[in-house]
């Protein structure tokens, strides 16, 4: 049986790994938010087989505020020569009578994209499962790299699932400025993904909206 003083030592020497820990776990989220928060506004794009426009909110076909933000922002890049097809991604909630993806399918070629020029992709409705299925079709065409386009603070977090799901991707965002909800929900995401995997961690938000 350990002494009085032995057992005094272990219990000091476990409150030591929980500070250390404590302290390491502080760091390590306050690191990444930092990353995330210098991500955000990201635009290093550089030519590609495809732009990729990440799935937002439709209403009845009619893309909200943010998916119509997005797809203006990769139209302009389309028009300046960056890549010569369009992704649009994104699946529906049920009792959607349209797709994220087909929503934005419909909005580009209004626009004035050609049909030939665009693809859309349904499957997925986390930001993995989006763009691992937009792998599997690109890989199909012997394409696999692309140009991500979403709101700011979803930068880090795009090119590490791009990463992760074997992507050559770089970023343009659409600008403007993040919330500070944004940036610490995409900071526990980053936060968590890498510790965990993209997958799980998306697949969780995707449920908790």
């Amino acid at each position: 049986m350990a002494s009085p003083l032995q057992q005094l030592r272990e219990r000091l020497s476990w409150r030591r790994i929980v500070v250390v820990g404590g302290v390491l776990g502080v760091l390590y989220v306050g690191v990444t938010f930092f990353q995330v928060l210098l991500a955000a506004g990201t635009d290093d794009r550089v030519e590609a087989d495809a732009i990729v426009v990440l799935g937002a909110a439709q209403y009845d076909g009619e893309p909200s505020p943010v998916l119509a933000g997005r797809l203006d922002h990769a139209e302009k890049l389309w028009r300046e020569g960056v890549a010569p097809i369009v992704v649009t991604t994104g699946s529906n909630l049920p009792g959607d009578r349209f797709t994220e993806g087909f929503a934005g399918y419909e909005y580009l070629r209004f626009a004035g994209i050609p049909d030939a020029d665009l693809l859309v992709i349904t499957d997925g409705a986390s930001t993995w499962e989006q763009l691992a299925a937009t792998a599997r079709q690109l890989r199909l065409r012997d394409l696999d790299s692309v140009v991500l386009v979403s709101d700011p603070y979803h930068s880090l977090r795009l090119t590490q699932i791009a990463d992760e799901v074997g992507l050559e991707a770089s970023v343009s965002s659409t600008g403007g400025a993040s919330s500070i909800r944004q940036l610490l929900r995409e900071t526990t995401a980053v936060s968590l993904g890498r510790i965990l995997g993209y997958r799980r961690v998306d697949n969780w938000l995707e449920g908790v909206g």
